[in-house]
């Protein structure tokens, strides 16, 4: 049992709270003039996906769930389930889409990633910090559209959408963020 000082608590951790996992998708420390400091954290319950918000004193300390991580490999979608196969013991794993959030768009066949475990159910994945997709549609750039930073929208092999600068064209292969889900740059 790991215990975190509400201060420290960061996106991407797992903590308990009323007795469920929950994973930390936003966090904000406020250190108002008067009184003590407090950290709101927004998350979701892996279990039910219900998004909560909920206000620490930074004095308080939590619990962080125990979760086990596998390496595995990302096979395909079936209905609103992706299929994910563990390469030493070719056991596959299923987890609801909607649990993946916008991390969908970047799983390509073959793709090896970290499936956290709670308690032996999978609850969601963890992704490499880049992934390539491939340029499957990017509208032609146009003359004057240069105020700022030229960006257009363009459709990945996945289907995803990502804002990228003007001189990137069908076929090109992206760096993508996979926290941020936005260009980094082309690949060689």
């Amino acid at each position: 049992m790991s215990i975190v000082k509400a201060g420290n608590i960061r996106k991407g951790m797992y903590l308990l709270h009323k007795d469920q996992p929950y994973y930390v998708t936003h966090t904000d420390f406020m250190s108002p003039g008067k009184g003590s400091a407090f950290m709101r954290v927004k998350y979701r319950n892996v279990i039910t996906g219900n998004t909560e918000e909920f206000t620490y004193k930074s004095s308080e300390s939590v619990e962080e769930a125990e979760i086990q991580s596998t390496q595995m490999q990302f096979l395909y979608v079936d209905g609103s389930d992706s299929v994910f196969m563990d390469n030493n013991t070719y056991e596959q794993v299923e987890i609801p889409t909607v649990m993946l959030e916008d991390k969908q768009g970047l799983l390509t066949p073959d793709i090896q990633v970290y499936v956290m475990f709670y308690n032996g159910k999978a609850l969601g994945v963890s992704l490499p910090p880049k992934v390539r997709l491939k340029v499957t549609y990017a509208e032609e750039a146009t003359a004057g559209n240069t105020q700022g930073q030229a960006r257009k929208m363009v459709t990945l092999e996945t289907g995803l959408e990502i804002s990228a600068p003007i001189f990137v064209k069908e076929g090109d292969t992206l760096v993508i963020d996979t926290d941020t889900v936005s260009y980094v740059s082309r690949a060689n």
